[in-house]
């Protein structure tokens, strides 16, 4: 009789949990982002597809489920904080360099004019840290950073000793078609694919800042968040040398 008992409290032990776990698992419905998902920000306001991945794209905003644990949850668009920002800049790792250019090494010269007939000689440009963009009006990701590109030139435009120029593949008309509703505040040259070809630039957005000496500092290809924060931060540890 003992033999029995032991074994049925054996088998009560070995049961009970199975039956408690079985009893309290329950399936997760995680929230799924798509371009049909309806984005909102705290006041109920909707955004469009196209203006919160702008948005996003910026690094100021991020995207919580409203109801995490449902599918086609709504999506609550947040801007950060500046602390937050600067938190979330600071430790972000740095952009995969182009293959364009070699860092450290001398960049190529051109010379060409910009939109408004201006001479430009890259090699007359020593001396000042100038900063290289490449771009076309239909590509995406190149408009999209614009306006982080024009704080970048506000933030500098008293200094002389930076210089912002933009190659474009369009020419000067469609260009101007473009900047009336799209303004650009880089020194635009434009049909610039040959300027782009001396760098076998061949992926757009392309980035480049330039030392003092000709010398490429730093240089990306591709759309990124944290571009700007990363051509900033290059122009100014090459102002501080030079200081």
């Amino acid at each position: 009789m003992k033999i029995i008992l032991t074994f049925l409290l054996l088998l009560l032990v070995h049961y009970l949990p199975a039956q408690t776990t079985a009893a309290t698992t329950t399936k997760v419905v995680k929230a799924k982002m798509t371009d049909k998902s309806i984005v909102k920000d705290s006041s109920g306001q909707v955004y469009q597809v196209d203006i919160w991945k702008k948005l996003l794209l910026t690094g100021y905003y991020y995207l919580k489920a409203e109801n995490p644990e449902k599918e086609n949850s709504d999506f609550i668009l947040i801007r950060l904080s500046e602390a937050e920002k600067e938190k979330r800049l600071t430790s972000s790792p740095k952009p995969k360099e182009s293959k364009c250019f070699v860092t450290g090494e001398a960049v190529k010269n051109f010379s060409t004019t910009d939109m408004e007939g201006n001479k430009i000689k890259l090699k007359e440009l020593k001396g000042k840290v100038v900063v290289l963009n490449f771009w076309f009006i239909n590509c995406a990701p190149c408009k999209a950073e614009i306006h982080e590109l024009n704080k970048l030139v506000q933030e500098y435009k008293r200094n002389a000793d930076v210089v912002f120029l933009a190659v474009a593949l369009d020419d000067k008309n469609d260009l101007k078609e473009f900047l009336k509703r799209n303004p650009f505040h880089y020194t635009i040259i434009d049909s610039g694919r040959d300027i782009a070809n001396l760098y076998d630039v061949t992926a757009y957005p392309t980035h480049a800042v330039i030392d003092q000496q000709g010398n490429a500092y730093f240089h990306t290809t591709g759309a990124g968040n944290t571009t700007a924060y990363w051509l900033k931060k290059s122009i100014g540890e090459l102002m501080a040398v030079k200081n």
